[in-house]
Formats: structure tokens, C-alpha cells, sequence
């Protein structure tokens, strides 16, 4: 099995007990922000009888050539792992490099369970898997430029116009290399994820042009997927064999890609995005009162509401978004504040209502403290897979209320991630005392919920879960 996702250590224990219920020998390849891990050799993929794809992000797939391959969202096999399995011994289809066989079966397969065939959830739409692929590999570059960019405003308060002092050198790494890299980033790796490595050229031009034009981030999507699927297009409307064949990937399809997305971004998108993103950035920074304390409230309730998931990726794209004009955000702000309540709340309640708990949630509160702390939401899974209708609801209520007064209190971020970790970055948040409060508040409030509502662990359940944990 391979897993790209931030949850796949959730996923791997999900997995791996289904398989040895199932009568399976399973080995689980992970992909996560620190890169692959327990890696499957060329002779484990051979002598598999399936391979699983549990990603929610673009995945390469050539090894895997004439295997039979079945592919899912990560979160489907927290949700049914056994029911995935199951599936896969009988939709999975030997993949082949260019074809869509792995989404053929996989809407095969849910159209058995649903009888509607060929309706997708937004999650598991190429376009939100090629967006995400881009996000993912951009926020390194936030993450790093955000934090130096507060770095040199702690030297000094007038660093941009400092000339050659150190204050000076830091922004211009930060904003001026870092930063400059990002819309190129984000549009190369969503046209690699369409169109693989011949995609990257034209994409990375389309970003750089974003940058340059000021169409941002908006622009940056859009000449991410134009030059994925015109590589895509090119592929088939060229059909070159034998030696000129070769000429493909480093000749034609750079050139004619990166001819027609530079130019449809100069002359077609670049005015009108720039002039939307300029609008939007108006609008953003003239948030207050009412207003900025709705979308603080929505942006941190989707945070938190499917631990993860598609509408988390969303909102947190979004606030991400906020980020690229290189000023500190309040929606920024707002989601981040709001990811620190779920994970941390319910570690607090497995402290204060340890009846209403099993021994395994227990175990998995302690580790919750941690998660909740480094803003990952994904430490509730667990117990969301067990009581959804009170954990759900409680944690993208407190949630909400967090980045509703985060907003009302002015907050700010500098940073797109880091939990409280970046806290003694001189900049990186701005109002702590209130930002912390707010923090508080919410995590109070998910608490109170969560043991209210919550019934008590009974004695059946006690008896399983100790004889799952012999």
C-alpha cells in the first residue's frame, strides 16, 4: 500500500490491522512533509497481488506499470479500511503510464456502493489533487520566507529600506528570493501533477509571469492548470515516432507549452487577475468589525470540521492566499488559532473526563497535546471515526469561536504554520496575549461540549478495547 498524507500514520494503523483481519501481509509506503519512508523495493511491488494508492495529492505511478492498482482519498480508508480492501481485490486494473485506469475503477467501485456512477466528491476531482499538489510543495517556501521575512523586521522596523544592512539581507532573502519563488513553485507543481515533468517549464514560467504581472496567487493557479493540460493536449495533437520522438519531452513540448501559456498570461489573464487580486488584497486588508470576525469564524471552523479533509485543504489554502502580498494576516491568523483547538481540546478531555474514553483514546490524548500545539488537526481522527455526531461538532464549533475573536481582537500572521512554536519569532504573530486567549476560549468551549455530550465509555466496549490492546 502507498499513503501520501499528513495523516498517514492514522492511516497506517487503519490499514494494517484491516489487512491482518482480512488474512493479508501488507507493507505501507509512506509519503509525508518529511518524504518517503519504508519504501516498497522493485521486488515487493512485483510479488504484490494489489497495489492501493491512498493519496490525496498527486503520486508517481511508473513504477507500478502493469501492476493492478486501485486508488483512493486517504480518507476513505480511515473511514472503511476493510471495505477498501475489498474493493480493491476486485476493481483494481493493471496501470498503464498516460491512461486514467485508476480513476475508471475507482468510479467503478463507488458506483457498486452508491449506484450513481461517475459522481465524485470534490476531494477525489483531479483538479482538487493537481491544486493541492502545487499547495503542497509551495509551503515550504512560505513557511521559510514568512519566518525570515519576521526575522529581519526584529532587527529593525525599517528593514525594507535599510540598504545593505544585515536587517536588509534578511528580507531580501525572505521576500525577495523565497517569497519570489512561490507562484512559480505553486504553477510548476500543478502542472506536473497533470502532465509530469514536461508540464514543469511552462508552468514555472506561467508563475513567474503571475508574480511579475500581479495577477498572484489567483494567476498562479490558472497558469498552473494552462500549462498542464496544454503539455496534456500537445502530447496527443503531436504525434512524433521513432528517434524524433525523443525530441518531446526536452524540445517540443517545453517550447510550444511555454510559448502559449506565457502568452495567453500576458496578453489574455494578467490584467484582469492582476486587477481582481489587487481588489481582493483591498478587501482583505480593510477587514474589521463584523466582517472580519465572519470570515475568522468560517475559515477556522473549515479547518477543523472534516480534520483535514477537503474543506480544511480549502480554507487553509485560502488563508495561505492572504500571505502573499508579504503583509501579516488576520485570516491567517484566524485559521491557524482555529488549528490549534481541535487536537488540543481533546486531549484535555481525555484528562478531565477520562470515563468517557477508551483506553486507546486515551493513549492517543497524550499524543494529541503535541498535535494540537504544532497546528495538526489530524490528531482527532480517532475519536472522530468513533462518536462523529459530538466530536465533529465540537471541535469546528470551539474552532470557529477561536478565529472569530482572533479576528475581533485584530490578530495577526506572519507565518503560514508552526503552531505555538513560532511564537517567541519576534513578528510572527501579532497580539499574542489576545491570540492565546482566543486559543483558550476555544478549547474551553470544545471541552465543555465534548464532555456534556459525550456518553460514558460502557462496559462492553471497555472489554474489547482491553482485549485489543492484549
Amino acid at each position: 500500500m502507498y499513503i501520501r498524507n499528513s495523516t498517514y500514520i492514522h492511516i497506517s494503523r487503519s490499514a494494517s490491522q484491516a489487512a491482518k483481519e482480512l488474512g493479508h501481509q501488507v507493507k505501507i509506503e509512506t509519503r509525508g512533509s518529511v518524504g518517503a519512508e519504508n519504501v516498497l523495493t522493485a521486488k515487493e511491488i512485483k510479488e504484490a497481488d494489489v497495489v492501493i494508492i491512498a493519496a490525496d495529492l498527486g503520486v508517481p505511478k511508473e513504477r507500478f506499470k502493469g501492476k493492478p492498482v486501485f486508488e483512493v482519498g486517504t480518507h476513505e480508508v480511515v473511514k472503511n479500511p476493510i471495505a477498501i480492501i475489498q474493493r480493491a481485490e476486485k476493481f483494481a486494473k493493471a496501470y498503464v503510464p498516460g491512461e486514467d485506469a485508476l480513476e475508471e475503477s475507482k468510479i467503478e467501485a463507488v458506483s457498486e456502493v452508491s449506484n450513481k456512477p461517475g459522481r465524485k466528491s470534490i476531494g477525489d476531482t483531479e483538479v482538487y489533487k493537481h491544486l493541492m499538489n502545487g499547495i503542497s510543495f509551495m509551503i515550504p517556501f512560505i513557511v521559510a520566507g514568512g519566518i525570515i521575512i519576521a526575522l529581519s523586521f526584529a532587527a529593525s522596523q525599517t528593514a525594507m529600506s535599510e540598504k545593505g544592512t544585515f536587517a536588509a539581507q534578511l528580507y531580501q532573502l525572505g521576500a525577495g528570493s523565497a517569497f519570489a519563488l512561490m507562484l512559480p513553485i505553486l504553477s510548476g507543481y500543478i502542472a506536473f501533477s497533470i502532465a509530469d515533468r514536461p508540464g514543469l517549464c511552462a508552468g514555472m514560467v506561467g508563475g513567474m509571469l503571475a508574480s511579475s504581472g500581479g495577477s498572484g496567487f489567483i494567476g498562479g493557479i490558472i497558469a498552473g492548470f494552462l500549462a498542464g493540460y496544454s503539455v496534456k493536449f500537445l502530447k496527443k495533437a503531436i504525434p512524433l515516432r521513432g528517434g524524433l520522438q525523443a525530441m518531446m519531452p526536452i524540445l517540443v513540448l517545453p517550447l510550444f507549452s511555454t510559448l502559449f501559456v506565457g502568452l495567453v498570461m500576458i496578453f489574455v489573464v494578467g490584467a484582469p487577475i492582476a486587477a481582481l487580486n489587487g481588489a481582493l488584497t483591498g478587501w482583505l486588508n480593510s477587514l474589521s468589525g463584523v466582517n472580519a470576525v465572519l470570515l475568522g469564524f468560517i475559515v477556522a471552523a473549515m479547518i477543523a470540521v472534516d480534520l483535514g479533509g477537503v474543506f480544511c485543504r480549502v480554507g487553509y489554502a485560502f488563508a495561505v492566499a492572504t500571505l502573499a502580498t508579504g503583509q501579516p494576516s488576520i485570516v491567517m491568523a484566524a485559521a491557524m488559532a482555529g488549528g490549534l483547538v481541535p487536537s488540543t481540546a481533546m486531549a484535555l478531555a481525555t484528562v478531565l473526563a477520562p470515563h468517557k474514553f477508551t483506553v486507546d483514546e486515551r493513549e492517543a490524548g497524550k499524543g494529541c497535546w503535541v498535535l494540537g500545539a504544532s497546528f495538526i488537526v489530524e490528531g482527532c481522527i480517532p475519536f472522530a471515526a468513533r462518536d462523529p455526531k459530538v466530536v465533529i461538532p465540537a471541535v469546528t464549533i470551539g474552532a470557529g469561536i477561536t478565529g472569530a475573536l482572533s479576528a475581533f481582537f485584530g490578530c495577526t500572521q506572519s507565518v503560514p504554520h508552526g503552531g505555538i512554536w513560532v511564537l517567541p519569532i519576534p513578528g510572527a504573530i501579532g497580539h499574542i496575549p489576545f491570540y492565546l486567549l482566543s486559543v483558550l476560549i476555544g478549547v474551553s468551549v470544545t471541552t465543555v461540549i465534548l464532555i456534556i455530550f459525550k456518553k460514558n465509555v460502557t462496559a462492553k466496549n471497555k472489554k474489547n478495547d482491553s482485549a485489543s490492546a492484549a
